[in-house]
């Protein structure tokens, strides 16, 4: 009798591992809870390279690894999610996840650092390891969890380890769901068939018979469709599951993932997070009667709640303690003492830290394979390109700033205050943080992507590199070329157009830096009208900034509406140097079978040569040094920035490059109404404060000067070059071919033409 339920169960497990087989795709050295369900979906931010060159503390690598809950310890680590800053070698011992396209093992692995100053000199391997070393192979985290839905919003789930968790806690959902769960297989024919006899008696559907495995496999691996077929599948997959997963790591998954109600508009999931949403406590600290109550609503998440029908729920909580009494997992008096209390919520309003604008821009982005996934019931794993701790950086900058603003402007309270911030990988296009508007506000409209505003200011650096590049069919004008400051009208087919200096004050000729640096109006005007709206059009379109058709002249001072994305891409063409980035969020989408089903990547396109892009950026360097950018100063950063501010202050932007960041901010009034305050004032600092900390953090980027830039002297007042340290003179970059003229100290020479 025994030997014939014993080869049942061989056949049933046979045909279990075969259905289950086909759609696993993940290596069983993963925990389970890290392996991704068929119906899942997971969206990750970018696994971290750590480089070489940078300082563990400027990288936050401590921070970095405590977000994803490694222990600090104090020899070299034993285990993985552990790890060790030593002075001579920081140890990581990672742990095993799947990123980068693969399923990766836990790996031990070392930064070698430069004593004193922390910097990472190289990575290390434990002794007998002889593999080759490889940095951007080697050293790296993995990546974090940034939601586990593209379509709905949901509390962050609160991890909880089965070990950590009081025994009442698990033996009432036990209780609840499947009380002989350490007993069966996966499937409890018992219980199948109480079941059956219950329904067929009352004449509908009044019991299941799933276990708990069942339920999670129903959760993670099938679709919402009920039918007797996909009842089989249901139980072969569970039986599957057991027979490759612990007791104990099955219930832990199911502890962590159970669905236990909405509040305050965000899906709670797991008993870690059900507990702080319901009782405003860790799952650690539940009473029998609040882990009764909890197992409780599994039945029933919505319609059994805490808050809307505690009463409702008292019955089913009774009913829980009591099964808990017959099967002797709790004292009769204390079970007593439970019942007699009603259902005592505590609620508080969970937390959600998924950047919900960057989330709604991804689904948009895998919203084409949703046809695919539906065909075939699949989820998706969506490798981003964020990086968390950049993300954490740009949240807090924006709320700390939007804060201080309120404080400081009276008029700015309950007036609509919101600002947006991209910051962009400068080598690759990568968006490496995203905030689409004030962090404490619910999901609402993207200011990042969706809503245009007008940049002002920040896009004459355009103007220039059009000028340096190629200034239409003129020969180009260089850093050094004398613009008038004067004033200006145009006759336009709409009447006569009189562009103003911020100061309302004219300067006299005034080199071509000095405009840029000083961000003077009239005579970045001059400059786009001799080389030609056209051509100054064209540059900014290259560069990923639209104008509509037929623009006005007005356009070369940013009255045309654009986005904090453009902008930060169109930035990109300063550190490239020469070639605008096309912003991409995506690294790779993969079915949860790890069938790869796209890889993000960013194009670019040539805005202009390397060495007007260089020497741009070089004029934006003045304009932090002593310029309208000062703002965006940084100690121990090589910053070009620029600010910008639209007509009457309405938007303040401010957008520029620093190491391998690019980033562009707005701050501004949904409305539309009057900001008051320039790039300078209202987005400068929040640029700074996010630029201080992010650049470091990421890995080293230097902008070499290209072969064809020369840097000669020239005299400020003429134009015209002269002998190096003469008085009145300074250094100054010019493309190969494009120098001015020189003067000669036997004659005098009229200065250098200006630009009319």
């Amino acid at each position: 009798m025994v030997a014939g339920r014993l080869g049942r169960r061989r056949v049933w497990l046979a045909t279990a591992l075969a259905v289950a087989g086909a759609g696993a795709g993940r290596s069983a050295d993963l925990p389970l809870e890290e392996r991704l369900g068929r119906s899942e979906s997971r969206v990750l931010s970018a696994p971290f390279a750590i480089p070489a060159g940078a300082g563990v503390l400027d990288l936050a690598l401590p921070e970095r690894l405590e977000r994803l809950g490694y222990r600090r310890v104090h020899v070299r680590p034993a285990a993985p999610g552990e790890y060790f800053h030593g002075t001579e070698v920081f140890w990581i011992y990672r742990r095993a996840v799947h990123a980068r396209g693969a399923d990766r093992p836990a790996e031990l692995f070392g930064l070698e650092l430069e004593r004193g100053s922390g910097r990472i000199r190289g990575v290390r391997r434990p002794e007998g390891d002889a593999r080759p070393i490889r940095s951007e192979e080697d050293a790296w985290l993995e990546p974090e969890v940034l939601a586990e839905s593209l379509r709905e919003a949901r509390a962050d789930r609160e991890r909880v380890e089965l070990a950590a968790l009081p025994e009442h806690v698990w033996r009432a959902v036990l209780a609840a769901e499947d009380a002989r769960f350490f007993e069966h297989p996966g499937v409890d024919a018992r219980a199948v068939a109480r079941a059956a006899l219950q329904n067929l008696r009352k004449g509908r559907i009044a019991e299941g018979g799933s276990t708990i495995t069942q339920q999670l496999v129903k959760n993670r691996d099938l679709t919402p469709k009920r039918s007797l077929g996909r009842k089989a599948t249901e139980a072969m997959l569970a039986l599957a599951l057991e027979a490759e997963h612990d007791k104990r790591e099955i219930l832990q998954a199911y502890l962590n993932a159970v669905y236990l109600g909405h509040a305050h508009g965000l899906a709670v999931h797991g008993v870690g997070a059900a507990a702080r949403a319901w009782f405003s406590k860790p799952a650690q600290r539940l009473t029998l009667a609040e882990a009764a109550a909890l197992a409780a609503m599994i039945q029933g998440p919505n319609r059994l709640s805490p808050v809307s029908d505690a009463g409702a729920l008292r019955q089913r909580r009774d009913w829980v303690l009591s099964r808990m009494a017959e099967l002797g997992w709790a004292p009769e008096a204390e079970v007593a003492r439970a019942r007699s209390r009603p259902v005592e919520a505590r609620p508080s309003a969970p937390r959600s830290s998924a950047p919900r604008s960057f989330v709604a821009w991804l689904a948009q982005e895998v919203n084409r394979e949703e046809a695919w996934r539906a065909r075939h019931g699949q989820g998706f794993l969506v490798e981003s390109t964020l990086d968390p701790w950049l993300q954490r950086l740009a949240e807090e900058a924006v709320r700390t700033r939007l804060a201080a603003l309120r404080r400081e402007h009276a008029r700015l309270r309950g007036a609509g205050l919101s600002a947006a911030l991209v910051a962009l990988d400068a080598r690759t296009g990568a968006v490496l943080a995203y905030v689409g508007g004030d962090p404490d506000e619910g999901a609402g409209i993207d200011r990042a992507r969706v809503a245009k505003r007008q940049p002002g200011s920040v896009v004459k650096p355009f103007v220039a590199l059009e000028a340096l590049d190629g200034c239409g069919r003129r020969e180009p004008l260089t850093a050094s070329s004398r613009i008038a400051d004067q004033p200006l009208s145009i006759e336009l087919p709409s009447g006569r157009w009189t562009p103003e200096n911020f100061d309302r004050r004219f300067a006299g000729p005034v080199l071509l830096r000095e405009a840029l640096a000083e961000s003077r109006n009239v005579p970045v005007v001059r400059i786009a009208r001799w080389c030609g709206f056209d051509a100054t059009a064209a540059t900014f379109e290259r560069a990923g900034l639209e104008l509509p058709t037929d623009p006005p002249p007005s356009f070369v001072l940013g009255a045309v509406e654009s986005t904090p994305l453009a902008v930060a891409g169109a930035y990109t063409v300063l550190a490239t140097p020469g070639r605008a980035l096309e912003p991409f969020p995506v690294r790779r989408i993969e079915t949860s079978s790890g069938i790869g089903l796209e890889r993000g990547r960013g194009g670019s396109r040539r805005v202009a040569s390397e060495a007007s892009a260089y020497i741009v950026r070089d004029l934006l360097r003045s304009a932090v040094e002593h310029g309208t950018a000062a703002a965006g100063e940084i100690a121990g950063l090589d910053v070009a920035a620029k600010t910008g501010s639209s007509s009457q202050l309405r938007d303040a932007w401010f957008a520029g490059h620093a190491g391998s960041v690019v980033a562009a901010v707005w701050i501004g009034l949904d409305g539309g109404g009057r900001l008051g305050l320039t790039g300078a004032q209202a987005a400068g600092p929040l640029w700074r404060g996010f630029m201080a900390r992010a650049a470091p953090a990421r890995a080293p980027h230097r902008v070499e000067r290209p072969a064809g830039v020369v840097e000669q002297w020239v005299q400020t007042g003429t134009g015209l070059l002269v002998r190096e340290g003469r008085a009145g003179a300074r250094p100054e970059l010019y493309r190969r071919g494009t120098l001015p003229a020189r003067r000669r100290w036997w004659r005098i020479d009229e200065p250098m033409p200006v630009i009319e």
